[in-house]
């Protein structure tokens, strides 16, 4: 007889088979924590924001690791060209939010030459210079990958319409810019800019989600946030555990249901800094179920290689999924699989420990590890 986990209302009780070791205890969750797989980001549907407003000599606004940001007016004119643009191609708020947090995470909201790769950039209009391989412009795009001359990746108009694309873009869709991305608007806003980017650093973008909402309310006269909805559906959600390591598994993670996600957080012990990320989340679960024996690594590239690989079809409730943007090295999260198309995990900063779905990761290459 395996174990069964209830999810009702605002709390998770875990139930064991007779001889079962307790790895979980009654543990209280909001309804968003607990949500039975229906989450979204959501932004209200906004339609395309102008610039209404003077761009201010000087805006500041802390990001998600709780440092200021202080923009001059020339990185905020740089913002209002952006917007502009976006407002030109009737791209949604949303779109004009993820550039912008696009452009503040790659420079800065600057024009940057590269004269290590291009000596006659620093001729062309520029705000300083940069030396990311061959990079340019207010995105750091390519000549190289097909974006455009350096004199297009240097003119922030031209720049901003490659990274919005769409059949007005003018690459038309090769490299892809936001509008090629399918189902663009159902990502979390800083997966969204790294499906366009395909940086090698891929959770940097949402550091900078709240600085970038404070510019586009600042400069468009709307208040504009992008969060996350989750629906429990109402009533009980069944969760069937297996016997042995895969159920105490699962057991362990539900525990910690609610707390919120921290960058670098959650050790063997439980949460540090307040919560976890996703691979501490794992290494937690991980150590509590096998009583200390199994200690992976903090990071999820190195996790994806302890256990054994197991086939899609062959995935079964405790083993671990690992999701990689397609080009990457090496996955950006990890989930622990609980059945259908549910897992829980840490999301991403803003969000807490819940019950998610596979198809918040549509269109990611997925990799399935077994522990135990």
């Amino acid at each position: 007889m395996g174990m069964k986990m209830f999810v009702a209302g605002a709390a998770a009780v875990v139930l064991l088979a007779p001889g079962a070791a307790v790895v979980g205890v009654a543990t209280l969750i909001s309804p968003a924590a607990a949500g039975s797989g229906s989450c979204m980001w959501d932004d209200q549907g906004a339609g395309s924001l102008a610039v209404a407003s003077p761009v201010p000599t000087t805006l500041s606004a802390v990001n998600t690791n709780g440092e200021t940001v202080t923009l001059s007016n020339q990185q905020l004119t740089r913002a209002a060209t952006i917007i502009a643009t976006g407002k030109n191609q009737d791209i949604p708020a949303r779109g004009q939010l993820i550039a912008l947090m696009t452009a503040l995470t790659e420079s800065s909201l600057r024009v940057l030459s590269n004269t290590g790769a291009y000596p006659g950039s620093a001729n062309i209009p520029n705000d300083g210079n940069g030396s990311d391989h061959d990079s340019v412009g207010l995105f750091q795009q390519r000549p190289a990958a097909g974006w455009g001359t350096v004199d297009n990746l240097m003119d922030p108009v031209w720049s901003s319409r490659a990274f919005y694309g769409g059949h007005t873009g003018p690459n038309h869709g090769s490299p892809r810019g936001l509008l090629d991305i399918p189902d663009w608007q159902t990502l979390e806003p800083g997966a969204a800019a790294q499906a366009v980017q395909v940086s090698a650093y891929p959770d940097r973008y949402a550091v900078n989600q709240p600085v970038a909402e404070a510019i586009l309310a600042t400069l468009s006269g709307v208040a504009f946030t992008v969060g996350l909805s989750c629906a429990d559906g109402g009533g009980e959600v069944p969760i069937d555990l297996p016997e042995g390591f895969a159920g105490a598994l699962i057991a362990a993670a539900a525990t910690q249901l609610g707390h919120p996600y921290v960058w670098g957080g959650g050790n063997f012990e439980g949460p540090t800094g307040g919560g976890f990320d996703c691979s501490g989340l794992v290494l937690y679960a991980a150590y509590q179920a096998s009583g200390g024996k199994i200690r992976l690594p903090h990071y999820s590239g190195s996790q994806i290689h302890a256990g054994r690989g197991i086939a899609w079809a062959d995935k079964l409730p405790g083993d671990l999924i690992f999701f990689s943007y397609p080009g990457a090295s090496g996955p950006h999260h990890v989930a622990i699989y609980v059945g259908g198309d549910r897992i829980l995990h840490a999301p991403r900063t803003g969000d807490v420990v819940r019950y998610g779905t596979i198809g918040e990761f549509a269109g990611e290459i997925m990799t399935v590890r077994r522990l135990g």
